[in-house]
C-alpha cells in the first residue's frame, strides 16, 4: 500500500488537562481502525503539554473522508475544554514511506 497525502495535528493542553488530552488520543484509536481510508495513525507525545495526530492516507479523498470521521468530530467537541489553542492541522505530501 502506498500513501501520498496525510495530516499533521500539533495539539496545546490547558494547564491541567494534560490527562485528559491522552486519554482521549489514546482512545481515538478505536475510532481510527474503522476508518478503511486511514493507512496510519499515530497519537504522538510531543512535550509535557503538547500533543499531536499523524496520519496518511493513499489520496485526497481518504484525507477528506477522514477530515470529516468521528476522529476530527470528537477532537473539535473537547477542543474548547481541553486545548489551550484551536489544534493546528496541516495537510501535508508524503515524499517517501515505509510500512510494514
Amino acid at each position: 500500500m502506498t500513501v501520498h497525502k496525510a495530516l499533521l495535528a500539533r495539539l496545546e493542553a490547558k494547564p491541567g488537562k494534560e490527562a485528559a488530552v491522552q486519554d482521549l488520543l489514546v482512545s481515538a484509536l478505536a475510532l481510527a481502525n474503522q476508518e478503511q481510508q486511514t493507512t496510519v495513525w499515530f497519537a504522538l507525545k510531543l512535550g509535557p503539554s503538547s500533543f499531536g495526530i499523524f496520519d496518511a492516507f493513499a489520496d485526497e479523498a481518504g484525507r477528506q473522508a477522514h477530515l470529516g470521521g468521528a476522529i476530527a468530530q470528537a477532537l473539535m467537541a473537547k477542543a474548547p475544554e481541553l486545548l489551550s489553542q484551536p489544534p493546528q492541522i496541516d495537510p501535508v505530501d508524503v515524499l517517501a514511506a515505509k510500512l510494514a
